[in-house]
């Protein structure tokens, strides 16, 4: 079975994506930071014949131009760790690595990095800044829950997570940071320039 990356995300739309962001930056920047973030991303992805490209998105019915070769799938309902794990059991016999498309130093390399290590490994987590994370992947020896009881978005979601990998072994990667709020977008800003 071939690798499979995810770019798990909301549908490019004004006022529904990158609310938090939103409320510091106006509603038409954060839309264009978070489309330019996404293509961006499933471009550079795309790219990488090493592994299958896909694009999990939400509102399931959303019409969205794709770049060539990335398949898309629905993340249907639930809270967050239900829609992540849904995506997972799509591929039941690959090993997968999923990713946000709002971490602007996320290279293919990084997802390379994260298929590599769950060769060798139950699992991996690149932890963001804020206590959370931007990637997991899992082999395809996977918890049944491995998203049950997070406390999502806040500083505790990737140690509440890694409790639901007990007794497994697990990599991490390198530490990045996410852009959700208007203080991290001027950080992100500051150290582009």
């Amino acid at each position: 079975m071939k690798d499979v990356a995810i770019v798990f995300a909301r549908a490019p739309r004004l006022g529904t994506v990158k609310r938090r962001l939103a409320g510091g930056i106006g509603e038409r920047a954060a839309l264009r930071f978070h489309a330019a973030m996404l293509g961006g991303l499933l471009r550079d992805l795309a790219r990488d014949r090493r592994f299958r490209t896909v694009a999990a998105l939400t509102p399931d019915h959303a019409r969205v131009k794709l770049p060539a070769h990335v398949q898309r799938i629905a993340q249907g309902k639930g809270d967050l760790g239900q829609r992540m794990q849904r995506a997972f059991a799509r591929f039941p016999r690959s090993r997968v690595a999923l990713v946000g498309c709002d971490i602007p130093e996320l290279r293919s390399a990084d997802l390379r990095a994260a298929l590599q290590a769950v060769r060798r490994k139950d699992a991996a987590f690149g932890p963001a800044e804020d206590g959370g994370y931007w990637l997991v992947a899992m082999s395809p020896r996977r918890p049944a829950r491995p998203f049950g009881a997070v406390r999502w978005s806040s500083q505790d979601a990737l140690s509440d997570t890694l409790l639901n990998f007990r007794n497994r072994r697990i990599s991490i990667l390198r530490r990045l940071a996410d852009i959700d709020t208007p203080d991290d977008y001027r950080r992100w800003r500051k150290r582009a320039c």
